[in-house]
Parts: structure tokens; C-alpha cells; sequence
């Protein structure tokens, strides 16, 4: 087991090395090998799946010791199998997509290199079984991911990636504070360790409140990575700019490493804690409300699944949020944001796959230019459809069994504060309008996956020419290899909500066990009328946005008055966070305050000093520099002239002598310095001649003893 653990992990970062030296000479063999890779690594997590499910998930503690002081602990179980599996189906199926995605490509050696090392350094964050290691490879995969989103290297990629890797560095940093205080007060970093650790250790007040302050900080750090408000500036702008099958991974697997390290802050760290649960809930709800709005207002198609992101982490947020509120009755709060991590996760697969497959026939996003590409080419109106309807929460498809688990925790929760058997500090009112604005939430997914649907495969581009192209296609839009990835990926959605007695209650039974749910859970009838009216809503909601606000708000008439309508973005530049108060406050305010007070403080400094120096402090006479000669030489002509002064006196004589001694001694002294120089310079000469004479005197004897013996 500890060998599958270590090849799941470093099997990928040194195949990116030997995929990049490979693609030197041979890219094709380069794309094969890579291919190979993520097949492997895929198989292996599956058989670690099996070994987990059919052995009862051992406890398998990996160590590989030293490594960084405190060395690197992996651990296995039911979740981290699923999710490793999950993580390695991803990256295998975008790997198929890259070698046509990336054909026209520069730097294609460069891709290949970092997208193997990040699969390596996500395995080792789902298989951590410490904070250390997670915080170790959580940076390792920030790092390398950076170079995904900065690979064509045009203006607009650069200062996203350079926004992506602020965010991930001050997150990170942020997180390892919370680390080393999390260390100081519990003594420990494993996660089996920490298991209510902010209930069960005897803490003072002082400790706890250290605590939290660990806990938030680590919470910065993990929700930086995720997407979840305020910090989730870098999705919108990272994933138009990064290729397709990059953008796919980002958003279907990275935002979710960061949202392991919350659910174990949430299951281990703080399990019990209705004020941490709390906390969650209010973060869920933002990031939920935000992201969909965003998404419903943006006319680009990546940047519209990319605000798509942020909204769904928001639903797994509110989950996770529920799971805290309800302690050892969130069962349905536990299942429901665990089912939606993974199915955000293949559902946005093959989305990101589908967009790309556009935009490398296109090479635009905009709507209103790829306007109709869709219509003709019923794979990849089938691939887009299954992943808008597991998205919409649409029952029969994934994204509507975790959704409505989800909802059942909310409506769980509200009946046990009527009942009075639950505390927090949400009311019934609070709680209700939490689940109204979650049904809401869900009908503005609805609402933006039919713009891009109705937009892409119904409509028609006002271009006729263009249009004429686009149907011209048919066919001939990808390859086969692209075609099976992206036919699997889709397929899987609507397979999984067909069938949610077996497949989706066998994922959250297998992994429910990870947030310390030990009892079985309820059985839920998931198409029951009760369960059916909540996505009813949600449905109503999407259909009423869709025809009220975007195509009667966010479409416009052609200038020149024809029937046809194009998609504009009414989204006010102002309330862009990033520019608005991100890059001004790192970049110019903060700056300017700290170089205030640094002057400030220079200044007062100074001022100190100087009134030291001059009341205690007394500062002695400088000695006055000599014109030539040194104190021994001016001395020594003092002298000399008051004997020749005492001398004239003695003697009276009639004129008496004048010599400038000091002079004189001090021709003296640099005459005697520059033969000393002299001297020393031959002496050293001299020692060096008798060293080399030396060695080749010794080297004759060993020679001729040799030469003797033999």
C-alpha cells in the first residue's frame, strides 16, 4: 500500500521530466508517453480504490522521514481513494484532449512538464495525512499550475497569472502563520490527532483564542485556493486565459484541493463548533450568491464557467456550513457537499472540455462571435447538454442528488430550531432566507447555463458567411481520441443521477467516514415530490431570469435594426474587486502607509540618536588628519625640532637652523614602506619559487622510487 501511495505521488514528477527531455527529440512520443502517465496513474488509484474498499480502508500511514525537518506523512481511506481516483480520471481525459488542443501550440514541452509535476503534487495533497505535508505540496501545485495559466504568454495571460500566484502566495503564507500557530498550542499537525481538538484539549482562554486565529488563517489560505469570497478574483481571470484542458483542471480539481483543507479545519480541527459552522455557512452563502451573478452578467464562455466555479464552491460551502451547524445530525449536510465536490468536478470537465473544443476552431470566446457553432454537431450538443443539466440541478442528473441533499440539510436544520433542538446563531428567518436564497442561487445556474446553451446550439450567428462555416464544419471539429474523452467525461453525468441508489449513495458511503460520520445515514427518496419541488423552483426561478433579464436586460437590438439581438455585458467596471481595492490597497496604499510610518520611525530614530550622542553619550574630538606621514613620524618630528630650537638657544647661534623635520620623516616613512613592500613582495615571490622547486623535487623522488620498483 505505501508503495501504490509513493508511485500515485512521484510517478508523475519524474515522468515530467522524462516527457520534457523526451519531447526535446520526438513530440509525438512526448503526447504517448504523457498519455501512458495519466492512464497509469489513473489505473493505480483505482486498484487503490478496490484495495481500500475490499481491506475496509487499513490504516495505512506512509512516511518518508527528514524530508523538509518534519518529514512527509501520507494516510488512505475511503475518501482520499475516491477523490485521488477522481483527480487521475481528470487529468487522463484532458491529457487525451491536449495533444489536438495544443497542436498549433508553442511551449507545448513546457505544458507537458508542469501538467505531470501538478498531478503529482495534487495526489500528494489528497493523500497528505498531516497539515505539514498538505501545506508542502499545496504550494508545490500553486507554483506549478501558475505556468498553466501564463503558458501563451499574451498581456492579458500575464497579469492573470500574475493575480493567480499573489493570491496563492499570500494564501499561502497566510496559511503556514495559522500552521505554526495551530503547532504551538495543540503540540501536533496530524489531522487523526487534531479530531476535536477545539472541544476535547484543555484550553485557556488565551489558547483558544490562538486557536481560532490559526484556524481562520489556514481557512484564508485554503479558501484562497478554492475560489471562496472575497478571495475568489483570480477565477474569473484565470480560466479565459488558460487553455481549455489547463482551465479544466483548475476549476474541477485545484479549487477542490483547496476545499479539502476546509472540510478537514471543519471535521477534525473544529468538529462540534456551530460558531465555526457558522462562519462557513456566511462565506458559502457569499461566494454562492456572487459567483452566479457574475456568471449570469459575463458574454464570455470560459469566463461564465469560470464564475460558474465560484457559485458551485458556494453550494459546497453552505454544506459544509450545515455539516458544522447540525453536529451528529448532519448526515445529509455530509453527503450532499461531498457528492458536490465530485460532481462539480466531472461536470466541469467536460464543460471546460466542450469550450475548448470551441475556441480551438474559433479561437474566440466572446458569445456573440461564437454564436451558432453548435448547431449541426450533435456529439458536442450532447457533451454540452449533459454537463448544463448535472450543472442546473435537473433531475435524472447528478448535480440534482447532491443539491437536494444539500437543501434537505437546510430545511433539517430549520426544523430543529423551531424545535428548539439546535443552537446557532442563525433564526428561523435567517435559516429561511438562507434556503430561499439557495433555491435562487440553483435558478440562476439554470439561468446562465441556457444563455451559453441557447446561444452556442440554438441560435444563429449574425454573420451569415460565419454561420456557413461554422455548419460546414460537421465532423471534422475534433478527433477521435478528443471525441472519447470528452463523450466519457459527459456521459458519466447523467449515468450517476440515474442511478443514485447505487452510485451516488456508494460514493458517500465510501467517503463519509473522512468527516467523522460514523452512524448510516437516512435513507433519502430523491424523487419524491418534497425533493422534486425544491429543483421545480429552482427550474421556475431560471426560466423567469432567463426570459426577463437576459433577453430583455442583458441583449440588445443591431444597430442596424434588424430582428437579431447580441449579448452585452452590463456589469459595471467598478465593482471589480481586484482593481478596485485588491491592486489599489497592495499596490499603492499600503505601500504609502508603511513608507510613512517607516520615515516616521527612520526619523524618530535619528532624532534619538543624535540627542544621545550629544548629552549622555558625549562624542570625542575627531583626530585631526595629517598632510603626510603618520602620528609616529610627526612625533618624532616634534621632537627633532625642539632639540634643534634648544640647540640654536645654547649655542646662540647667528643663524640658526630651520629643518622641516616633518617632512624629512615623513619622505623617511614612505621610503621604508615602499622597500618593505619591495621586500615582502620578494620574499613571497621567493617563497613561492622554493614551494613549486618543492614539489617537483618530490614528485622526481616518487617518480625514480617508482621508476626502481618497477
Amino acid at each position: 500500500m505505501n508503495t501504490l501511495i509513493y508511485t500515485v505521488v512521484f510517478l508523475p514528477m519524474i515522468s515530467a521530466i522524462l516527457c520534457y527531455l523526451l519531447g526535446r527529440f520526438h513530440k509525438a512520443a512526448r503526447s504517448c508517453l504523457a498519455n501512458v502517465v495519466t492512464g497509469v496513474i489513473f489505473g493505480l488509484c483505482v486498484y487503490l480504490l478496490i484495495q481500500v474498499l475490499t481491506a475496509g480502508a487499513p490504516e495505512t500511514l506512509a512516511e518518508i522521514p527528514y524530508v523538509c525537518g518534519m518529514g512527509l506523512h501520507f494516510t488512505i481511506d475511503g475518501f482520499r481513494a475516491v477523490y485521488g481516483m477522481i483527480a487521475a480520471f481528470m487529468w487522463f481525459m484532458s491529457t487525451l484532449f491536449s495533444r489536438e488542443y495544443f497542436s498549433h501550440y508553442h511551449n507545448r514541452n513546457r505544458y507537458y512538464l508542469f501538467l505531470l509535476l501538478t498531478l503529482g503534487a495534487t495526489e500528494g495533497v489528497f493523500l497528505s495525512a498531516d497539515f505539514y505535508t498538505t501545506f508542502i505540496f499545496f504550494e508545490m501545485m500553486s507554483f506549478t499550475s501558475y505556468v498553466w495559466v501564463a503558458h501563451d504568454e499574451r498581456k492579458e495571460s500575464l497579469r492573470a497569472a500574475e493575480t493567480y500566484l499573489a493570491v496563492a502566495i499570500i494564501g499561502g503564507l497566510v496559511m503556514l502563520m495559522g500552521i505554526f500557530l495551530l503547532y504551538d498550542v495543540t503540540g501536533t499537525l496530524f489531522f487523526t490527532e487534531l479530531t476535536g481538538a477545539y472541544s476535547r484539549l484543555d484550553l485557556s482562554g488565551t489558547e483558544t483564542v490562538r486557536l481560532w486565529i490559526a484556524g481562520i488563517c489556514m481557512l484564508f489560505g485554503f479558501g484562497a485556493k478554492a475560489g471562496a469570497f472575497p478571495l475568489h478574483i483570480w477565477l474569473p481571470k484565470a480560466h479565459p486565459v488558460a487553455p481549455a484542458p489547463a482551465s479544466a483542471l483548475l476549476s474541477g480539481i485545484l479549487t477542490k484541493a483547496g476545499m479539502y483543507g476546509i472540510l478537514i479545519l471543519t471535521s477534525y480541527l473544529f468538529l462540534g463548533s456551530t460558531s465555526w459552522g457558522s462562519l462557513i455557512l456566511i462565506i458559502g452563502v457569499c461566494t454562492m450568491v456572487v459567483g452566479a451573478v457574475l456568471a449570469l452578467f459575463s458574454v464570455d464562455l470560459k469566463r461564465t464557467l469560470a464564475c460558474s466555479s465560484v457559485s458551485q464552491i458556494g453550494f459546497i460551502l453552505v454544506g459544509v456550513g450545515m455539516s458544522g451547524l447540525l453536529g451528529e445530525e448532519n448526515f445529509l449536510a455530509v453527503r450532499g457537499s461531498m457528492l458536490h465536490m465530485m460532481n462539480h468536478s466531472l461536470i466541469k470537465l467536460a464543460l471546460f472540455m466542450a469550450a475548448g473544443v470551441i475556441f480551438m476552431n474559433v479561437h474566440k470566446l466572446d458569445l456573440n462571435d461564437i454564436r451558432g457553432f453548435g448547431r449541426k454537431k450533435p456529439l458536442l450538443n450532447y457533451i454540452f447538454l449533459m454537463g448544463a443539466l448535472g450543472i442546473g440541478g435537473v433531475p435524472l442528473w447528478n448535480g440534482y442528488i447532491s443539491k437536494t441533499l444539500i437543501h434537505e440539510s437546510i430545511v433539517e436544520y430549520l426544523e430543529l430550531l423551531r424545535e428548539g433542538a439546535a443552537t446557532g446563531i442563525f433564526s428561523v428567518g435567517w435559516v429561511k432566507a438562507i434556503e430561499w436564497i439557495f433555491l435562487i442561487s440553483g435558478g440562476l445556474t439554470v439561468a446562465y447555463m441556457t444563455k451559453l446553451y441557447v446561444c452556442i446550439f440554438l441560435e444563429k450567428n449574425r454573420d451569415e458567411s460565419v454561420q456557413a462555416a461554422y455548419d460546414a464544419l460537421k465532423g471534422r471539429y475534433m478527433n477521435k481520441a478528443s471525441a472519447f474523452a470528452l463523450g466519457v467525461s459527459a456521459t458519466l453525468l447523467p449515468l450517476m443521477g440515474f442511478f443514485p441508489g447505487v452510485i451516488m449513495n456508494g460514493l458517500a458511503d465510501i467517503g463519509q467516514g473522512f468527516m467523522q460520520v460514523k452512524a448510516a445515514a437516512p435513507q433519502v427518496s430523491y424523487f419524491s415530490l418534497t425533493n422534486l419541488k425544491g429543483a421545480a423552483i429552482s427550474l421556475v426561478i431560471g426560466a423567469l431570469v432567463y426570459l426577463l433579464v437576459v433577453r430583455l436586460w442583458l441583449m440588445k437590438k443591431d444597430g442596424a435594426g434588424s430582428a437579431s439581438r447580441s449579448y452585452i455585458n452590463r456589469w459595471y467596471r467598478y465593482l471589480d474587486l481586484e482593481d478596485m481595492v485588491y491592486r489599489p490597497l497592495l499596490l499603492k496604499i499600503l505601500p504609502a502607509v508603511f513608507g510613512f510610518l517607516c520615515r516616521i520611525l527612520d526619523s524618530l530614530v535619528d532624532t534619538l540618536v543624535v540627542l544621545l550622542r550629544k548629552t549622555i553619550y558625549r562624542d570625542s574630538k575627531l583626530p585631526q588628519e595629517l598632510a603626510e606621514g603618520t602620528q609616529l613620524s610627526h612625533m618624532c618630528a616634534s621632537i627633532a625640532e625642539g632639540l634643534q630650537k634648544l640647540g640654536n638657544k645654547t649655542f646662540r647661534k647667528k643663524q640658526p637652523r630651520k629643518t622641516d623635520y616633518d617632512h624629512k620623516f615623513a619622505m623617511w616613512h614612505q621610503q621604508w614602506s615602499e622597500n618593505s613592500a619591495v621586500i615582502n613582495r620578494s620574499l613571497s615571490f621567493g617563497l613561492l619559487q622554493f614551494c613549486i622547486g618543492l614539489i617537483f623535487t618530490v614528485i622526481y623522488l616518487f617518480l625514480r622510487d617508482v621508476f626502481q620498483l618497477w
